[in-house]
């Protein structure tokens, strides 16, 4: 048993994580807060609370950020068919392009317009290796879903299959194009 002492009390973390699946999972079902708040002795509140704090995209405005993508146009293809709104997708060479071909003055010009357009949407999805997704997940200062493609440094490109995009953007509720 999972049991932590607060003061003079003993919580049951495990006991914790059973009530909120089970609030979870009502929540899914259609029951409203308020019915939930009185099945568990809580107001309302605490139930919008604790969806507030797994809320993983709030508005419907998506963004696909991943690099470097072995499998670009294919993950286009795909964000095009749920009509994502913004993707940057970067190969190895055109990410080392993008660096290479420009002073630091240019890159960090670029960098600061990418992070800009990048914090105008709700959600921001991000394949890439372990140190660039924080860093961007900093830098965006709005809701990130990060998927890690490798470990830092990645120094050739990396096969996404197309089903992991597909997972993510349908986890999000996102429906491709034409679906109701």
């Amino acid at each position: 048993m999972n049991i932590v002492r607060i003061g003079s009390k003993s919580i049951s973390k495990d006991k914790i994580y059973q009530i909120i699946d089970e609030i979870m999972d009502m929540r899914s079902k259609g029951v409203c807060q308020q019915d939930i708040a009185q099945r568990f002795g809580t107001d309302r509140s605490f139930v919008s609370r604790l969806e507030s704090l797994g809320e993983i995209r709030k508005g419907d405005s998506v963004a696909f950020i991943a690099f470097p993508v072995k499998n670009k146009q294919e993950i286009i293809r795909v964000l095009n068919d749920y009509g994502v709104n913004f993707h940057l997708i970067m190969t190895e060479e055109e990410r080392l392009s993008f660096v290479g071909d420009r002073s630091g003055t240019e890159l960090l010009n670029a960098i600061m317009d990418l992070i800009v357009k990048a914090r105008q949407y709700h959600t921001v999805v991000v394949f890439a290796s372990d140190k660039r997704s924080k860093l961007i997940e900093a830098l965006i200062d709005c809701q990130v879903i990060k998927r890690n493609i490798g470990t830092s440094p990645i120094t050739r490109d990396v096969y996404i299959p197309p089903q992991d995009v597909i997972e993510v953007l349908e986890a999000l509720q996102y429906k491709r194009e034409g679906q109701k």
